[in-house]
């Protein structure tokens, strides 16, 4: 096997058992650790420790430690998170959510880093266009990471359904579901009951395990980047200063166009946080049980896995608007649906049907919006990313820092209110696009989109 797809092949299922156990825990966590809101509130300190993260670690250890070792210290964070849910509580999980976001911006910048020295080495030996490499090599990455979502959240329902304790939830708990739950723990506590500690332990276990493998897996079988290789990448991680940079970020606020689209980029946070951390607690696990909150979490991670690669293909065919559209009437529809409907465990195929369309939107939301920051910004793509990131993040937080405060219709109203104020935005961006360059309409430009990077689920 050609080396470097070698060392391709090992980040990916890397990142694929580390995942694997990350995105079954983060899809549990507001049902496995309700107790006045730990759960998400240790989501919510994840993602504010990630911007801080993302600001201001990635180029440092990149540069101090190379790409290789960066990503097995970053993983380790990762192990870290899901050994602080041993013994949930405010003093493990917060610090422990703490270490992963810290970990998470400097794991994806350098395996970013990696996979192009790699495609570039590659490409300058074979002859072969540099790009076509990197993509492959990218498309190879997301191929094997992008199921992690469903294995993860497998293990989790098939461990947690082994629970002999099933419980019937009456139906005057299952008023206390839905849109209009119940904000106190005692109201409800039937659909919400813990599963025994062994299985939870159990379920642990295989996730720490599962991101032990994947630290061992870098350490022996991926190759460190030779100094020659890596000199071209140190020079650019050299060349802005740490201030520079992380002033570009804030300079690029200057752009219009980037304030304009900071509502956009908010709700991809807002979305994917009130999926997770609202629709599985006061919709899944209190009508159904914790024991489903997996198998509907495999349902959003598969159709968005398809669909991110399907409208990555034909986005150049329909243009960016179209699927804009087509998401907005989505979630709108899904947003109305989830305040009318009332959860019932003899409607379990609705309860697949809301992740599944939620899936469809979230990957336009993730594939588009990365193509439009990158076609609008072609000059500044650091600092627009960089804001990209910080502005996501920032939607998480505060999606999942409300989370406990509030019922979920006023989530619904509020994931509402966004989702209108970024059409208008978006609207008014390529209101100027067009007035800029009326002769070249944006729309059928080719806009790179694929399977969106883990920097969404983090």
């Amino acid at each position: 096997m050609e080396k470097n797809l070698k060392n391709v092949l090992v980040i990916s299922f890397g990142f694929l058992l580390l995942f694997t156990a990350y995105g079954g825990l983060q899809s549990l966590q507001s049902s496995l650790n309700s107790e006045e809101g730990l759960g998400v509130a240790s989501l919510s300190v994840l993602y504010a420790a990630l911007i801080l993260s993302s600001m201001f670690l990635p180029p440092i250890l990149i540069k101090k430690l190379g790409c290789k070792w960066t990503i097995a210290i970053s993983m380790c964070c990762y192990i870290a998170f899901s050994l602080g849910n041993f013994y949930a509580s405010w003093y493990t999980l917060i610090p422990t959510s703490v270490i992963l976001g810290l970990g998470g911006a400097p794991l994806w910048s350098a395996k970013c880093t990696y996979l192009t020295i790699a495609g570039t080495s590659y490409a300058e030996k074979a002859g072969k266009n540099a790009k076509d490499i990197i993509n492959q090599y990218f498309g190879v990455f997301f191929l094997v990471f992008q199921s992690s979502g469903i294995w993860g959240n497998l293990i989790s329902s098939l461990i947690l359904s082994q629970s002999s304790t099933e419980v019937e939830i009456s139906e005057e708990d299952l008023e206390c579901c839905g849109a209009y739950n119940c904000l106190t723990d005692t109201t409800n506590t039937t659909g919400s009951t813990k599963p025994p500690k062994s299985l939870i332990y159990t379920l642990l276990g295989v996730y720490t395990a599962s991101g032990v493998l994947a630290v061992l897996l870098v350490i022996i079988f991926l190759d460190q980047i030779k100094s020659d290789q890596a000199e071209t990448e140190k020079e650019k991680l050299e060349a802005p200063s740490f201030w520079s940079t992380f002033l570009a970020t804030f300079r690029h606020l200057k752009d219009k166009r980037q304030c304009l689209l900071i509502p956009l980029t908010m709700y991809s946070g807002f979305e994917q946080g009130f999926l997770s951390g609202d629709y599985t607690k006061v919709y899944v696990t209190c009508a159904l049980g914790i024991q489903y909150v997996g198998y509907v979490m495999i349902c959003f991670a598969a159709v968005n896995s398809l669909c991110s690669l399907l409208f990555g293909k034909i986005s150049q065919f329909t243009g960016r608007k179209l699927l804009f559209a087509l998401a907005t009437v989505t979630n709108t529809a899904c947003i109305t649906a989830l305040l009318l409907w009332k959860p019932h465990p003899k409607q379990l195929p609705v309860f697949f049907v809301f992740p599944a369309l939620w899936g469809l939107a979230d990957a336009v939301w993730q594939t588009q919006t990365n193509g439009l920051y990158g076609i609008l910004f072609e000059k500044h793509k650091e600092a627009a990313f960089a804001n990209y990131r910080l502005w996501e993040s920032l939607g998480f937080v505060i999606a999942f820092g409300y989370s406990t405060k509030l019922q979920a219709y006023i989530k619904l109203y509020i994931l509402l209110s966004v989702l209108v104020l970024s059409m208008v935005t978006y609207g008014a961006v390529e209101y100027l696009e067009a007035k800029s360059s009326p002769g070249t309409p944006t729309a059928t430009k080719k806009e790179n989109g694929g399977p969106h990077s883990q920097e969404t689920y983090m």
